[in-house]
């Protein structure tokens, strides 16, 4: 074996080592995820009860896509229960870089230096692409679809809606569209340990339209065609996206 040759595999044995590795029985292991859970609970917890009580001013910036229209409460109590909705989703973007800290530390001992080296343009990624995912949704997505409905009917009806029915909407819209624009992360964790490569992903791009349509249709709460395109349309540019930056890779 040549020099290079030899140099390469010690450097390749050494990526393909767990540093630090610790035996741990199954059951030490479910202890561990317990505990990493249970933080990260309490982390939510404490985040939601912060933002519960700065939740009127949430409440007034998730309020103002729909302009113009009234807010109202049909049962008794609906406002308080919107709070605690409000509060808990802000609470878990809040933790969410507390979670992911919990979720590293569980995974680290198994990951070996190769797959390390992943780890942190991965949560990074992640998490920017998470927050741009709520902001496109916000901008974007709920103003257009509360504008196709205000519009539609608007001579017939007056705009008036159940503020429970409201939070729903646009909760749900908001966090299916930042876990939609996790797409790129998926591409370059399977590209990286050498699943589906560039070549392959690209090959398989008639489906991806086709899926990507189904996903705006399944992930918009409502059923304005703006709303599911606009979401069909940011998921392909995703996807097109991942493709470039495993080619990157060089995967």
């Amino acid at each position: 074996m040549s020099s290079s040759n030899l140099k390469t595999s010690v450097e390749e044995d050494y990526l393909n080592e767990l540093p630090g590795e610790v035996e741990m029985s199954f059951f030490d292991h479910l202890e561990e995820l317990r505990l990493r859970i249970f933080y990260a609970l309490i982390a939510v917890a404490i985040a939601a009860v912060g933002c519960f009580i700065f939740v009127r001013p949430l409440v007034r910036i998730l309020e103002l896509p729909a302009q113009g229209v009234k807010f109202l409460q049909l049962a008794p109590g609906e406002f308080f229960f919107v709070s605690i909705k409000v509060a808990g989703y802000s609470g878990m973007v809040l933790a969410s870089p507390f979670i992911l800290y919990q979720i590293v530390q569980f995974v680290l001992p198994g990951l070996t230096r190769k797959e390390r080296r992943l780890l942190a343009p991965v949560i990074f990624g992640s998490s920017i692409l998470f927050f741009v995912g709520l902001f496109f949704a916000y901008i974007a997505l709920i103003p257009a679809a509360l504008n196709f409905f205000i519009n539609y009917g608007s001579d017939v009806v007056e705009q008036s809606w159940s503020i429970d029915k409201y939070f729903e909407f646009v909760l749900l819209l908001l966090f299916s569209t930042g876990l939609a624009f996790q797409i790129p992360i998926v591409q370059l964790i399977l590209g990286f340990l050498g699943i589906v490569n560039s070549a392959q992903m690209f090959a398989g791009w008639r489906y991806v339209v086709l899926g990507s349509v189904i996903l705006g249709a399944v992930l918009t709460p409502s059923t304005d065609p703006l709303t599911q395109s606009l979401l069909a349309g940011a998921v392909l540019g995703l996807y097109f996206g991942g493709i470039g930056a495993v080619k990157l890779l060089g995967k």
